[in-house]
């Protein structure tokens, strides 16, 4: 080598395109790297001529969790957010924050292999990808560039090489559709998600099973799907009060989309809850501050953060989750939009 410097350890990871800590992962035969990734890592350290110091290592550079949102602008990223950031901090590892920038925000759309392999190129030890789609072409990207990866609330079915965490969203659903029922309201309906949204969808089939449980039928008119904004609980809730035989009550798929379905029946002259219930999902701060306060279905949100944090450290560490999916338990919290239905005649 002559009195050519000493190749490191990060010029090893940047020649094959990997992040640091994959390429120590070769460096020192630990499993979870993919055969192509362990290759372009050893096909690396020959063409540098890399050898591993006897003397003082380098200085390790701080590790970083970067947490990809399909978009930032609504409460349930906020608290989803502050979890991530505080699960990572009791682990010694920062979080690098980024949203999608979609032209119109709640539509899962893909990251991008290009996005990811910018990503790995950081030294990011993982990936936490919130509420997006993931294609099949993402998910080989990371296994090649062995970026652990763990995707919170995914909006469409994966695979057992992608660890995934939500809510019990089926269990949800029927907990607000029961609530609703056992406070004697039998026109119960359902202002959802996107439709291609896995959560939404779940929630969707939470309502059907506890309205079928209880011996009724579903009637296509009193559901509907949009976005998990306030824009979706105002037009579904137009189209549903506009029906012959409206609802009194619906279950709304976010309390943001909540919001949306009690303005719009204020609008039309109704009072909440005398002339319409109304249930949301997520237990954000607006839950707690609309008038009257919202009783919706609580998701461990910041809990899911943190957990999300711990498991892509725990992949990155080389660990094998104990399960591909896990779901944290959902909750119905109480509030004052809820009430039996108004007798007439």
């Amino acid at each position: 080598m002559g009195n050519r410097p000493r190749a490191t350890l990060t010029e090893v990871a940047a020649r094959a395109g990997v992040s640091k800590a994959t390429a120590s992962k070769v460096l020192n035969g630990r499993p979870g790297v993919a055969d192509e990734t362990r290759k372009a890592v050893r096909d690396a350290i020959a063409e540098l001529e890399y050898v591993p110091s006897t003397g003082p290592r380098e200085s390790p550079a701080p590790q970083t969790i970067h947490a990809v949102f399909d978009t930032l602008l609504n409460m349930y990223a906020v608290y989803v957010l502050d979890g991530i950031i505080s699960g990572g901090r009791e682990l010694g590892v920062e979080t690098v924050t980024s949203s999608l920038e979609a032209e119109t925000p709640g539509q899962n759309d893909p990251i991008g292999v290009d996005r990811i392999k910018a990503i790995a190129a950081q030294g990011a030890a993982g990936l936490v990808l919130v509420t997006a789609q993931l294609t099949t072409a993402e998910m080989d990207m990371c296994d090649q560039l062995g970026l652990p990866l763990v995707v919170i609330d995914p909006a469409n079915p994966l695979d057992e090489r992608v660890t995934s965490l939500g809510a019990t969203n089926w269990a949800g659903g029927v907990q607000a559709t029961r609530h609703l029922l056992d406070l004697g309201h039998t026109r119960i309906g359902f202002a959802g998600g996107p439709a291609g949204s896995l959560p939404a969808r779940e929630r969707l089939h939470g309502y059907r099973e506890a309205l079928e449980s209880a011996g009724l039928e579903v009637d296509p008119a009193l559901t509907g799907a949009g976005t998990f904004y306030a824009e979706t609980g105002a037009v579904l809730t137009n189209r549903m009060l506009d029906l012959a035989d409206p609802p009194t009550a619906i279950f709304a798929a976010s309390d943001s989309i909540a919001v949306g379905v009690i303005r719009t029946a204020r609008q039309r002259g109704l009072e909440v809850p005398r002339d319409l219930s109304v249930v949301g999902f997520d237990d954000t701060y607006n839950a707690m501050w609309i008038e009257p306060p919202l009783t919706t279905v609580k998701q461990p949100l910041r809990q899911m953060g943190r957990v999300a944090a711990r498991t892509v450290l725990d992949l990155a560490a080389g660990k094998v989750p104990d399960s591909h999916h896990v779901q944290l338990a959902t909750s119905l919290v109480v509030r004052e939009s809820t009430a039996p239905p108004r007798r007439t005649g």
